[in-house]
């Protein structure tokens, strides 16, 4: 892809998110480019899911925009996000536990309304081979790292070209961890542009493009991850627990 092709894919202009009367995003503004993978970087509580939740319409910002592939999403319910192209992890995964490891997959597969087939059951068993011999198992009966695994397929199988991903590493042993950051590269490779929220600066320099890093609601940096990784007075400010 020639750099005048790449277009931005989603810009986040100034929202402000509220729960009630708490006002916890205050003026957030990024952007992605398409085939990016960019990551939102911060301590727990500083609105890293907020933003997604605000993103895929769960939370609807209170004022500002929300503008993906140029179209105005602000106000828009989730489903219909979800139809325009925006696939989502949630941190608590959200996996059906009374359905198998295949229905839910077929489950997301099925009410995709996107034409653009892409993701597969191959294709996802492709990326996750563990989940192969595990078809017929109930979502209750996974393991936390085999549910994430099914949680980011599912996503795929919706056909996304934004996928959005709540602590994808959160929880999983560093063996996992090394293997989910080559998926990732896998799923961009693929066309799929990726924001991610999560605590683990190692893994979000491997996976990403860029960083974001909040704090008290607010964007307070924004560079390459290697200007962050570099950066000691920045991770010992924003990142160190």
């Amino acid at each position: 892809m020639t750099p005048e092709a790449i277009q931005t894919i989603l810009e986040v202009d100034r929202i402000d998110t509220f729960y009630g009367q708490s006002h916890v995003l205050q003026a957030v503004s990024l952007s992605i480019d398409e085939r990016e993978v960019v990551c939102l970087l911060g301590r727990n509580g500083v609105g890293k899911t907020t933003t997604l939740r605000s993103i895929m319409g769960l939370t609807p910002p209170r004022n500002g925009r929300i503008l993906f592939k140029g179209i105005d999403i602000s106000k828009k319910p989730s489903f219909q996000v979800a139809q325009m192209g925006i696939g989502y992890m949630p941190d608590d995964r959200r996996i059906f536990p009374d359905l198998t490891l295949f229905e839910n997959l077929e489950l997301a597969r099925r009410l995709s309304k996107r034409g653009n087939v892409q993701w597969t059951f191959e294709k996802v068993y492709d990326l996750f081979p563990a989940l192969v011999n595990l078809k017929e198992r109930k979502g209750s009966q996974l393991s936390g790292g085999e549910q994430k695994m099914l949680a980011i397929g599912r996503a795929l199988m919706k056909n996304p070209d934004l996928l959005l991903l709540d602590e994808p590493s959160e929880g999983l042993a560093p063996l996992i961890v090394q293997n989910l950051a080559e998926v990732l590269g896998r799923i961009r490779d693929e066309g799929v542009t990726i924001l991610l929220a999560d605590q683990n600066l190692k893994f979000c320099r491997r996976t990403s493009d860029r960083g974001y890093i909040l704090e008290k609601g607010m964007v307070q940096f924004q560079g390459t991850m290697e200007a962050i990784w570099q950066s000691e007075e920045i991770v010992k400010k924003y990142l160190v627990v």
